[in-house]
């Protein structure tokens, strides 16, 4: 897919859901929350793409957290100035979200 395609596709996405949530949410709350989200989704890929480093062998999602060593988080921090633990990875915590108690709405506006 082109990045024009990319960027219409994603353009609608947002139109589509903002239409959906008009005079729920403020326009400014609801513009935060979308590219907060977006942006969490991006260093989550960003983040699991160094840490697989081009191995397709390597699924980064699925590692369990335990097995991070801190010299892997150090060394992480060194090179992209944050970590994310596995749990912690944008498709992770998306494919929960329904299940998770601390995701649920008001406890996410009173964060």
């Amino acid at each position: 897919m082109t990045s024009i395609m990319q960027r219409e596709a994603l353009r609608a996405a947002i139109w589509k859901i903002a239409n959906e949530v008009r005079g729920a949410v403020d326009g400014w709350d609801f513009k935060q929350f979308v590219l907060g989200t977006l942006f969490y989704r991006f260093i989550s890929e960003n983040f699991s793409n160094f840490m697989e480093a081009g191995d397709e062998s390597i699924d980064y999602a699925h590692f369990p957290d335990s097995a991070i060593t801190p010299a892997i988080k150090d060394d992480a921090i060194k090179s992209k100035g944050y970590f994310i633990y596995p749990n912690q990875l944008f498709v992770n915590v998306a494919k929960d979200a329904n299940s998770n108690p601390n995701l649920k709405y008001p406890n996410v506006s009173e964060a």
